[in-house]
Order: C-alpha cells, then structure tokens, then sequence
C-alpha cells in the first residue's frame, strides 16, 4: 500500500480465513519502507511525465516494489500465496472515466514469483464509479463491530451502514495538505500537530474552506490530488502573507469540524475506529474528539499503521476467489464488481 501522502510503502504479512461465514485475520508481520527523496520527486512528477516516460517509471516502480517485497519475504520459508498491490494514484478523474495506478504487477509477480492482485480500481471507473474508496467492504468484512470505521491519511476517508446499506466517502484532504505546507518550512510533516498548535485560527479563511462545494455533495464522492490542486489551493494561497502556523491552525480547524460534522451526521450511538498516519497528529485528534459527538477509538498501533494494507490484501484475495470486492453503494458504479487484474505465477 501507498498512499498519496508518499510517506512509504507499507507492507503486510497476514492470513486471512473465513470461518463460519465470517472473515478473520493474523498480521504475522508488517514493514513501511520510507520513499527516498529521489522516489518521492519522481512519483510527485509523474502526473506530468509524457506517455513514454510514465509507462516506463510503470514498469520501473513496479520493479522496485517486486524488490521491496522480495526482500521483505526473504526470511519466509514458505511464500505467500498472493500479493495484492495498490499502486500509487497518479490520476483519479472519475468523471471521465479516467485514472491510473502506477506499478505494473507484472513486474511484481515477475520478481517475486508470486501470483499478482493489482489495479483494483479500472473497472469500478469504468462501470461508472468513483474507483475509491475501496477500503468500506474490509471494514464491513472485518470491523462491523464499529458504528464507523474513520482512516487518516494523504485524505479522510469514513465508511458506516446507513439504512442498513454500507456507505462511504471522502470526507477532506488532511496529510496531502499539511505535508506539503510544512515542506515550505523545510519539514516532511507536522509532528504532533506542534506548528499548527502555535497559530491562531484565520476566521476568514476557515469560512471559506468550509463552504467549498464539494461538502455539500452526497455520497458516493472522492477526492484526489486534483481536486486539491484546483479547489482547495487556490483559497489558500490567497493567505500566503500570513504566518504559515496561522495557515496550519486554520486547515487543522477545518478538517476537525468537516469530519465531525459528517460522523455526527450518521452516527449517533456506537463507537468509531480512526486509524492512519494521522492519528498520530494529537492535535489534529484532540479537534476532532471535541467536536465529535460519539467515542473515538484508536487501536494498537500496528493496526493504525497498517489497516489499509490489511484490507488490500482481503481485496486481493476477494478477487482471486472471484467474490465482490467493491460495491456499488459506496462509489456510486452501476453494479457490484469483482476488480482487479490477476497476474499468475
């Protein structure tokens, strides 16, 4: 799994198995590989590159993610029986039936030896769907024991029964927009929340983020990179001439109250799972539990970490079942779907 924070690359050891119709799992073992600074430019680019240039870096990271798993598994003495990849989103435009993830599982399967789930997202796009997010049917298969299961990343993403149908969207950018406003300090994140803590809130600012559009869609929506560029940074580069802290503060005020706006919405008695990078943010946590009127758990932290590669490789293995793996309900496509392309060793 790799996100559009470009943290690193996290990956899952872990056994899935159906028992009494209901799906368990073991994380025998987990690892994140910090991005380089040279991989992290490349993929920040790769939206840019000519058609040659980005199937090539497609063939190239999918290499680099064969050797990381490769490695990853080298102490195995039994190999898995699937590796399921998410690919790092270069382009996401639903609304023209267009995406793309690069990291050619070909590759994958061809360093590794192993059998290859990989671009997850094609066919939902091309059934008229949002492609994303994909993540609700794990969290129904695996934690329906949760009125909601919140994730933190590059962007905020919820998933919940309502009327008894899983439902999910996202909710707003959070670690896409602070990551790349701590990187004019020269910082790759806003550890604890301690430089947006310092500021002070921009009334007009917060205004203006929370009356964008896109807030007032319904479900099924996504967002990407795009939508960021396009929508959310022009608003705030009209405040280049205030302390960034100030910047920050604002951002973390309004994702705390755009995310606690939606669960307070449609939840009301059960409790809500957040897991993610960014709930490691304790300010950005602090917001949102004053906000929020329902309890707010945080599990272990390999959990936190590593719950969206856990789900990818329940997708994997869906797919290779020949099981619906995405639902309509969540991104809007004109049927449930098993997707996924499967490479065979």
């Amino acid at each position: 799994m790799s996100g559009t924070s470009l943290d690193g690359l996290d990956m899952v050891l872990c056994q899935l198995e159906k028992r009494d119709n209901k799906w368990v799992f073991d994380i025998k073992r987990s690892e994140t590989i910090d991005y380089s600074a040279e991989w992290r430019e490349r993929l920040k680019g790769s939206p840019n590159l000519s058609g040659k240039e980005l199937m090539l870096l497609h063939r190239n990271y999918g290499k680099w993610l064969g050797s990381a798993v490769h490695d990853f598994l080298k102490d195995e003495s039994t190999p898995p029986d699937l590796i399921a990849s998410h690919g790092h989103t270069v382009f996401h435009e639903p609304q023209n039936q267009f995406n793309f993830q690069l990291g050619d599982g070909n590759m994958i399967a061809a360093i590794t030896g192993v059998s290859t789930v990989s671009d997850f997202r094609s066919l939902d796009v091309c059934l008229n769907g949002q492609g994303a997010p994909l993540v609700p049917i794990g969290d129904q298969l695996l934690f329906s024991e949760y009125e909601a299961c919140v994730n933190i990343g590059g962007f905020v993403n919820v998933s919940c029964d309502i009327d008894g149908v899983r439902r999910a969207w996202d909710i707003c950018p959070a670690n896409f927009v602070i990551n790349r406003l701590v990187g004019k300090m020269g910082l790759s994140m806003d550890e604890n929340g301690a430089i947006g803590l310092q500021g002070k809130i921009i009334q007009v600012l917060l205004q203006e983020l929370n009356e964008l559009p896109y807030y007032q869609q319904t479900a099924p929506k996504s967002l990407a990179q795009e939508w960021v560029d396009n929508s959310f940074w022009p608003i705030v580069n009209k405040y280049d001439s205030h302390d960034l802290p100030d910047v920050i503060r604002t951002c973390y005020e309004h994702f705390a109250r755009v995310i606690s706006n939606d669960l307070n919405r449609y939840t009301s008695k059960g409790t809500l799972l957040f897991t993610g990078g960014g709930v490691f943010n304790l300010f950005l946590m602090d917001l949102i539990k004053q906000h929020c009127k329902t309890q707010v758990i945080i599990p272990e932290k390999q959990l936190v970490n590593y719950k969206e590669a856990l789900i990818f490789a329940l997708l994997g293995v869906l797919r290779y079942r020949g099981e619906v793996n995405c639902l309509k309900t969540v991104t809007g496509a004109t049927h449930d779907a098993c997707s996924g392309v499967v490479i065979l060793r």
